[in-house]
């Protein structure tokens, strides 16, 4: 069973620092981990049995990540899946979808395409960071984070998704996410929506689970709201 380390870990001495760079990075690879990180957390948590007896074992969703996995999802940021994928389609079909092309395309192409200003700004921003892809795979969670959210238009919620669907961290919990919230809010029979910081709190226990948590929360969102939850 692939188990991953916390990304809150906090270094204030050496000691700690040399820990930090060289834990395992630990992934779910397959559906069969996947069940036994579920099995683990129902042992914590056994209010998931219900769900998990709902829903069944979710999808993975993992992909392959990398400039163009990011780059569509600055382009979808605030769009409907209908509109960010003929957007996206366009941009394909136009060849504007890697660092290069992007370098050498004016801001007009782009917007011909779709692009609004700030989305431009955002891709941008991306290419300017020249972000080494292959190297996101040995570093930890926390770390990732900082290096994808300092580009300009990618937050945490994006580079926590980056983490989860194509790095496949096994302990990622993204608390800022609106159904996440709701389906713990009904899982642990809350009466309000916990903000990210009380669901944080609410889910330490879970770890080194919590990437199996999401996709459980998501699936029952699903099912609560009778719709696909989990982000493309």
């Amino acid at each position: 069973m692939s188990i991953n380390t916390t990304n809150n870990t906090d270094t204030p001495d050496t000691t700690a620092t040399d820990t930090t760079a060289t834990e395992s990075i630990d992934t779910i690879e397959n559906l069969q981990a996947l069940g036994e990180h579920i099995t683990a957390l129902i042992a914590i948590e056994p209010k998931f049995a219900a769900v998990y007896e709902q829903i069944g074992t979710p999808s993975l969703r993992h992909n392959a990540g990398g400039f163009e996995q990011l780059m569509r999802a600055m382009v979808g940021q605030q769009l409907s899946v209908a509109a960010a994928a003929s957007i996206w389609q366009r941009l394909v079909d136009t060849n504007l979808t890697t660092p290069q092309a992007i370098g050498d395309a004016s801001d007009e192409e782009l917007r011909l395409q779709g692009l609004s200003k700030q989305k431009t700004r955002y891709v941008r921003s991306l290419v300017e960071h020249d972000i080494d892809f292959a190297a996101l795979e040995t570093q930890p969670n926390e770390e990732v984070v900082k290096i994808l959210t300092a580009v300009t238009g990618i937050g945490r919620w994006t580079a926590e998704m980056y983490l989860l669907f194509s790095l496949k961290r096994a302990d990622i919990l993204a608390v800022d996410d609106l159904a996440i919230k709701v389906a713990a809010m009904e899982l642990l029979g809350l009466d309000a929506r916990p903000t990210p910081k009380q669901l944080k709190n609410l889910t330490e226990d879970w770890s080194p689970h919590r990437s199996a948590a999401s996709l459980l929360l998501w699936s029952y969102y699903g099912e609560l709201r009778n719709k696909t939850a989990i982000p493309l």
